[in-house]
């Protein structure tokens, strides 16, 4: 089960790019691992924050634009869905650097990285509605009604295929390599 968890990461010898002949290098201990995977959940959290924030800050500001009063029922409710969404999103991404600081030191990074990893994921999920949320007000304001949610429904089908289904497929694939037994 804990190989499929968010320690599970690459194995020894994997993700180093073609060629990499990992006979030739030491083995990953447990600590380096962990070491690793959390350094990789503190760049991708980086990556994410930003772009959250940003989106949020957006967010907010619009509710004080002259336009923002001549919106509709609809467009308000949506609005307020993709502001809690956004704050839910930002709370899951800035959570793992909250964690970190409040167990630095108690020799729990195990359980922090595991924590971190299903923030992020949680986040990231949060992060792709309010996206998706953000870009129905807009569309839904410039473009008649139909045509917004055809489009929506298209970039959330996008971003669920890319940022879902694509990892996992690639997940599912690497595993049956991994059982596949080899001559040697």
């Amino acid at each position: 089960m804990a190989e499929r968890g968010c320690l599970s990461g690459y194995g020894p010898g994997q993700g180093h790019g073609p060629g990499h002949d990992p006979d030739h290098e030491p083995p990953e201990t447990a600590r380096d691992r962990v070491n690793r995977r959390w350094h990789e959940i503190l760049q991708e959290t980086r990556v994410a924050q930003t772009g959250v924030q940003i989106l949020f800050g957006f967010l907010l500001s619009v509710a004080f634009t002259p336009l923002f009063r001549d919106l509709t029922a609809f467009d308000r409710t949506v609005y307020v869905i993709t502001v809690v969404l956004g704050a839910a999103a930002t709370a899951s991404l800035i959570a793992p650097v909250s964690i970190h600081r409040f167990l630095s030191g108690q020799r729990m990074k195990d359980e922090v990285v595991e924590s971190a990893c299903r923030l992020m994921r949680c986040g990231m999920v949060l992060l792709a509605l309010t996206i998706g949320c953000t870009l129905l007000l807009i569309l839904h304001v410039v473009l008649p009604s139909l045509l917004a949610e055809i489009i929506v429904g298209g970039v959330m089908l996008w971003f669920a295929l890319c940022w879902y289904v694509l990892p996992l497929r690639l997940r599912r694939r690497s595993g049956r390599r991994e059982t596949v037994p080899t001559d040697t």
